[in-house]
């Protein structure tokens, strides 16, 4: 007699912005990083915010359902306007969000479908397996290219990123102190 895995026995992690994030700062960058979780920093939105060792920014775009990956390619910080601030001038995409020198796109292979839409060429795309014992692992499926344009932040700025790393934990401590006192 074959044993047969009943499929709703398997447990499936829910995924969130910040359980992938987690994953992502400890696998991919192997923390050799400063990470900050939905940070504008840059004049866009970023769902991570990564300052790699040599001071350059990486923008991590998590996607937690195929709807929040589709809609990716429309956002401001992937084009500009060609004749200026005009309400109605030609808009043209760009191969890189503003002052980011790598941009990946992270999400459950689940999200991902082979061609679901447009993404930007030069961003990288890392999908989230399982192994057979539920432990997640990243797999890179395209490599990002660097943004040759993209300058190195200064010290000055680098700090200022780590002090809003630092309010967000406090933050985040203090809330979880409130939400265990009542």
């Amino acid at each position: 007699m074959t044993s047969r895995i009943d499929a709703e026995a398997i447990p499936v992690p829910k995924w969130t912005e910040r359980s992938i994030g987690g994953l992502v700062v400890r696998e991919l960058f192997q923390r050799r990083v400063l990470a900050v979780p939905n940070c504008s920093w840059t004049g866009y939105e970023c769902d991570l915010l990564v300052v790699e060792p040599g001071l350059r920014l990486i923008d991590v775009e998590i996607k937690i359902s195929r709807s929040d990956l589709l809609a990716d390619p429309r956002k401001d910080k992937w084009w500009r306007s060609a004749g200026g601030l005009w309400h109605g001038s030609a808009r043209q995409p760009r191969d890189w969000p503003p002052q980011v020198w790598k941009h990946y796109y992270v999400m459950p292979a689940a999200v991902w479908e082979d061609g679901c839409c447009m993404l930007p060429a030069k961003s990288g795309i890392v999908l989230i397996h399982e192994h057979r014992d539920g432990r997640p692992y990243l797999k890179v499926l395209r490599r990002c290219r660097v943004n040759p344009d993209a300058k190195p932040i200064d010290h000055v700025q680098a700090i200022n990123i780590a002090r809003l790393a630092g309010l967000r934990m406090w933050d985040a401590l203090r809330d979880l102190d409130r939400s265990r006192n009542g």
